[in-house]
C-alpha cells in the first residue's frame, strides 16, 4: 500500500476591485494534515511595483509558481523596456499552469494589479482563468464568498474595500481550521502597492 503524501495546504484569500484599485487579503496559517505547521506564511507576493499575487494550495507549488512568474515578469521588463500589462502577466501564468495539467500544480492563485485600471483573476490548476470583480479561493472560500456576496458593491473607497477583505477572511477564520493566525492584507492604486500594517489590520476589523 502507498503511503498518503501530506502537502501544506489550506488557507483563505480574498481579492476585490474598489473605485480607485484593487486589494489582496489572506491568512496567514500552512497545515499539514491536523498540524498548524507555521503561523507566519507569506501568501501575498508581490511581483513587480503594482501586481502581486494570493496563495492557496500547496505550499511548495504555490511559491515555486511565484518565483516562476516573478522571474517572467522581470525578463519580461528587460526584454521589452517596459512592465508587462497585468492581463498578460494572468496568460503567462494560465499557460503556464495549462502546460502542466497532467501534474497540475496543487494551488488556487489570485492575482490583482494596476495597469490602466485596477484588475483581477483567478486561476484553476488547470490554468483557467477568469477575471473579477472579487473572487475568494482556498479552504475557507465558501465562507469569505458569503460575507462578499453580501457587501461588495462597485466603486467601492479604498477603506470600504480594505474593510471587507478583511472581514470575510475574518469570518474564514472563526468557522475554517485551516485559516487562522491573522490576516495579511495589502492593496495596489496606480500611485503605490501598501501592505497594511497588522495594528491597522485589526483596526479594519473593530470598525
Amino acid at each position: 500500500m502507498s503511503e498518503e503524501i501530506k502537502v501544506n495546504k489550506g488557507t483563505t484569500t480574498v481579492g476585490l476591485i474598489f473605485k480607485d484599485g484593487v486589494v489582496l487579503a489572506a491568512d496567514k496559517r500552512a497545515t499539514m494534515g491536523n498540524l498548524v505547521q507555521s503561523k507566519t506564511v507569506e501568501k501575498i507576493i508581490p511581483l513587480n511595483n503594482r501586481m502581486a499575487m494570493a496563495i492557496a494550495g500547496g505550499v511548495g507549488d504555490a511559491q515555486s509558481l511565484s518565483r516562476i512568474i516573478r522571474a517572467e515578469v522581470e525578463l519580461y521588463k528587460y526584454s521589452k523596456g517596459t512592465a508587462i500589462n497585468v492581463r498578460s502577466a494572468a496568460t503567462l501564468l494560465a499557460n503556464i499552469l495549462q502546460g502542466n495539467k497532467y501534474f497540475p500544480y496543487y494551488v488556487g492563485l489570485i492575482l490583482a494589479g494596476y495597469d490602466s485600471a485596477p484588475r483581477l483573476f483567478d486561476f484553476d490548476p488547470f490554468g483557467g482563468l477568469l477575471e473579477h470583480k472579487y473572487v475568494s479561493t482556498g479552504s475557507g472560500s465558501v465562507i469569505a464568498y458569503g460575507v462578499l456576496d453580501e457587501y461588495y458593491k462597485e466603486e467601492m473607497t479604498r477603506e470600504e474595500a480594505t474593510k471587507l477583505a478583511a472581514k470575510a477572511v475574518n469570518a474564514a477564520m472563526k468557522r475554517d481550521i485551516y485559516t487562522g493566525e491573522g490576516i495579511d492584507l495589502v492593496y495596489i492604486t496606480s500611485k503605490e502597492t501598501k501592505r497594511i500594517t497588522p495594528k491597522d489590520v485589526q483596526t479594519l476589523l473593530k470598525s
